[in-house]
């Protein structure tokens, strides 16, 4: 029997939350193992959190927040508004967020290329261990999460080609529904990094 939209819509919702399932399995193994050496090296992290900018953190977290916002306001035009327009400029500015995070980090990563503060460089290594592992940490999982932020921002490139298009519809927007799902996920870890990272000391 041939499935109906509503069932293939339910079906893709259960596979995406799936998926979202494997990713909060991987960033919380990273979570518990900075709980971990944080536990065992406080002085260590505290040194390590003050080489970071918390301007920068801070910036990143409105601009995710915002995004977070568009994402959802893009939703609610095509679901309850039926008003493709307004989904594709919420999905644009949503798309332009995540560049804007990327710029900002990479500004934030130069930073700290240019004073040695990054795994295996000789300035690092002279440091205690906890701040070796700190920063080791602080480039795995953010850098992880700017991965994901570029897959989010290509998926919602594809949504926004869809909604131009006007594959995705009032009706059938199940692609727009997990796209913007998964970005809502990013920004989530994000808000988890942002306190680790810039505000515990």
């Amino acid at each position: 029997m041939e499935m109906t939209v509503r069932d293939r819509k339910v079906f893709s919702r259960v596979g995406m939350w799936l998926f979202i399932l494997s990713e909060i399995l991987i960033f919380g193994g990273l979570f518990l193992l900075y709980s971990m050496y944080r536990a065992k090296h406080p002085a260590d992290f505290h040194a390590g959190s003050m080489e970071l900018s918390r301007f920068d953190g801070t910036l990143n977290t409105i601009v995710l927040l915002t995004s977070s916002l568009t994402a959802a306001l893009a939703v609610y035009s095509m679901q309850e508004l039926d008003k493709w327009k307004h989904t594709a400029w919420y999905l644009a500015a949503t798309i332009a967020c995540g560049f804007t995070f990327l710029v900002v980090k990479t500004f934030e990563w130069g930073a700290k290329f240019e004073h040695g503060l990054y795994p295996r460089a000789a300035v690092l290594d002279a440091r205690p261990h906890g701040e070796i592992l700190y920063f080791g940490l602080y480039f795995t999982m953010t850098g992880l999460h700017a991965f994901h932020v570029i897959i989010g921002m290509v998926v919602l490139a594809f949504v926004l080609n869809f909604v131009v298009r006007r594959k995705i519809t009032h009706e059938r927007n199940a692609i727009l529904e997990n796209g913007v799902l998964y970005w809502h996920l990013v920004d989530v870890i994000w808000i988890f990094l942002f306190p680790l990272f810039y505000l515990i000391s």
